[in-house]
């Protein structure tokens, strides 16, 4: 089992192998979903951004199999070549080490379209380079509200025409097309240097922008947990092993 607990909600998979069996999400951190989850796993991975409650703490202790803590500090199947990696979001990581086990020995690009915008690049060696962070979506729409009082708040939903015709379709249409234009950018770019390159691109947007980038070769909604039941996986073959 996966359990991936972000900002505001807490998120669990359930595994057989590497198929995707079963999934939720709740708001907060709670965790109240364990108290419902079948107690024949045999092992799972928490991946968490905050620190966890108390009662959080007690349901997770409430397994009755091994848990495995991640934190980019951790051995997984990449060489992890970031230089301040206890700053690594465990997102970021595991999205890289999630698109390796699909498509491995090839230089990878991992888009991930959420909150912020990451970009990470992975060599045909295994190696977890690093990337870049920008804002996402609904940042970047919120933030042209916040910065400009004459300007609007601008929903994501609604026509998102090539030339805004109003306000409100500049604003909306200005931020996703400079998504799309951006995206595209980098993969050109890393396309000039590696012409076997794949591209990845999940998110929660990442269906959206989907319909545009076309140069996008895998979308995937779960390559995250995808990832982490790998480095799961991973650690109990090193176990076994030993």
């Amino acid at each position: 089992m996966v359990i991936d607990i972000g900002n505001t909600t807490g998120k669990y998979f359930c595994f057989e192998g590497d198929e995707l069996q079963a999934h939720g999400s709740e708001e907060g951190h709670r965790l109240t979903f364990l108290d419902y989850i079948d107690k024949d796993v045999t092992a799972a991975i928490v991946s968490t951004v905050v620190d966890l409650e108390p009662e959080a703490e007690a349901r997770l202790n409430t397994l009755s199999c091994p848990v495995l803590r991640f934190t980019a500090s951790i051995q997984t199947p990449l060489r992890n070549c970031y230089r301040t990696p206890a700053t690594l979001g465990t997102d970021r990581l595991a999205a890289a080490v999630g698109a390796w086990a699909q498509k491995p020995h090839r230089p990878l690009l991992v888009i991930d379209a959420g909150s912020c915008i990451t970009f990470d690049f992975v060599t045909a060696e295994g190696e977890y380079v690093g990337g870049n962070i920008a804002p996402g979506l609904h940042a970047r729409l919120r933030a042209i509200g916040d910065y400009f009082p004459r300007l609007p708040h601008v929903s994501a939903e609604g026509d998102t025409p090539e030339l805004g015709y109003d306000t409100e379709t500049a604003i909306r249409a200005g931020v996703i097309w400079g998504m799309k234009h951006e995206i595209e950018g980098y993969i050109a770019t890393f396309r000039k240097k590696y012409e076997d390159l794949l591209v990845f691109l999940t998110g929660g947007d990442e269906f959206r922008l989907d319909d545009t980038v076309k140069s996008c070769i895998f979308a995937d909604h779960f390559i995250v947990p995808r990832g982490l039941n790998h480095i799961l996986c991973y650690h109990l073959n090193m176990t076994k092993a030993s």
